[in-house]
């Protein structure tokens, strides 16, 4: 699957205007890092389809087309954004708890642990009955079979993953489940009357200038979404629990571009602080497990009916359907679930299974969700209506594998830091000097960027500017 071909995929499944397809330019060939999966093309042609959903937005509102290209080197370099982040030239906090990766137990295979939450890292810690530490844990699971540890700790509502081969994973129900689904889902959820973008003036000279978009996730995926918006203008109001952990280096590196504010849907002020914002908003985009937001009244039909009109992003793990649609997921652990750590691994020939050399499925899905947003924005515009746009981890680590193994993929070289100076830039803020990837499409007319630094958690009014 070349680049080429893999936008032209999300462009059509999306029912957009195929003319359009002739105002983009890509270039760069797989494999840009070592893997045997085709990541580049995926990179490429998920930033690429974002960056012409935001010039189509912008040519609704201008009536002016304009010209979109993607580097593959600077497409991977955003995928593997929070790996390049540098605080006043030094690293920035940890991203991984040292108890989060691979052990083997007592069948011979290998379980995925991931604790970089401390509430997990407990819980896992209390299932094994050990000490912390990788040593007292890797003890601990040799004594469990792969698969009854998978599934208690599962039972548990904790973070872990069997390794499995591909076709273990295509035999489980839940890959079934999503086997007949679209890569991605925009559905009309609702009658609203048209709302054309505001036309050009008054500032209002950046793609999505003048959306609102609230954004209730953390980590990567949904995260990216948000960022991949806020740095085509629009303004984004992240929303965090008062009670929720956070990764430190994924709040500065994914809080880019945008404000954020705490807000506690425990309560009946917050839920009603929320429902105001809402009804003011023009995105609502969550990455909470499906129908977690909806038993607090805020599921994507309650917000059709709170503001006829909103445009709801659904961002999950393994599905929105079949038995996983509940398991807590991350990216390395759908690689792990899905059969594309053990591609990996037997690829290496390594001892252990390996990932991906980047959390490709998350930030292929957060673009997906923002492209999602915007096709569903542009639909809004014609012809009215509430959208909820669906998309998922697993069905994007789906569609990757769907591409083709490259034999020696591999032996193609790491990427420095050094080696992407021109894809990066540094700004000052309340971390400090903050280095980071700067968005990867280049748009002819309207730049990407990001207007505001990060900010910490809760360092703004929960209400719109």
């Amino acid at each position: 699957m070349t680049p080429e071909l893999a936008l032209k995929h999300i462009w059509t499944l999306a029912g957009c205007d195929p003319v359009t397809l002739h105002s983009v330019a890509l270039s760069g060939a797989d494999p840009g890092l070592p893997s045997v999966y085709r990541v580049g093309s995926l990179a490429s042609a998920t930033i690429a389809a974002t960056g012409l959903a935001a010039a189509e937005y912008w040519r609704l509102r201008s009536g002016r087309r304009q010209h979109v290209a993607v580097q593959m080197r600077r497409a991977l370099a955003a995928f593997r954004s929070e790996r390049y982040l540098r605080i006043d030239d030094g690293p920035p906090p940890v991203l991984r708890d040292p108890v989060t990766g691979f052990y083997e137990t007592r069948d011979g295979r290998w379980v995925q642990l991931h604790t970089n939450f401390a509430h997990h890292l407990q819980g896992v810690l209390r299932v094994l009955g050990c000490e912390n530490g990788r040593e007292p844990v890797a003890a601990a699971i040799r004594n469990w079979d792969g698969a009854t540890l998978d599934q208690t700790l599962a039972d548990e509502g904790l973070c872990a993953a069997l390794i499995r081969t591909p076709e273990e994973w295509a035999a489980l129900e839940q890959a079934r489940a999503i086997a007949g689904l679209p890569l991605f889902e925009i559905e009309r959820i609702g009658d609203a009357p048209a709302e054309p973008p505001r036309r050009i003036g008054s500032g209002l000279d950046r793609p999505l200038a003048g959306v609102r978009v609230l954004d209730l996730s953390r980590i990567i995926a949904g995260p990216v979404a948000g960022r991949a918006l806020a740095h085509h203008g629009a303004d984004v109001l992240m929303i965090n629990g008062p009670h929720l952990p956070n990764i430190a280096p994924l709040v500065i590196d994914n809080g880019r571009g945008k404000r954020s504010a705490v807000v506690d849907l425990r309560d009946a002020a917050g839920c009603e602080t929320l429902g105001g914002l809402a009804r003011d908003a023009d995105v609502f985009l969550q990455a909470y497990r499906p129908g977690a937001l909806a038993a607090r009244g805020f599921g994507p039909r309650e917000l059709a009916r709170l503001r006829p009109g909103i445009v709801y992003v659904s961002v999950c793990a393994y599905g929105h359907t079949g038995p996983w649609a509940q398991r807590r997921g991350f990216d390395s652990l759908v690689q792990s679930a899905s059969g594309i750590a053990w591609h990996e691994r037997a690829a290496a020939g390594s001892a252990e299974p390996r990932h991906l050399p980047c959390q490709a499925l998350d930030h292929a899905t957060g673009y997906l969700a923002a492209f999602g947003a915007m096709v569903a924005l542009a639909r809004r515009a014609s012809e009215g209506g509430s959208w909820h746009v669906k998309v998922s981890l697993a069905q994007t680590g789906r569609w990757l594998q769907s591409f083709g193994l490259l034999p020696d993929g591999q032996q193609a070289p790491e990427v420095a830091l050094d080696e992407i100076g021109d894809c990066v830039a540094s700004v000052q803020s309340e971390f400090g000097r903050v280095l980071g990837v700067q968005p990867a499409e280049e748009l002819a007319e309207t730049p990407a960027f990001y207007a505001l630094p990060p900010a910490r958690i809760g360092a703004h009014e929960a209400r719109w500017a």
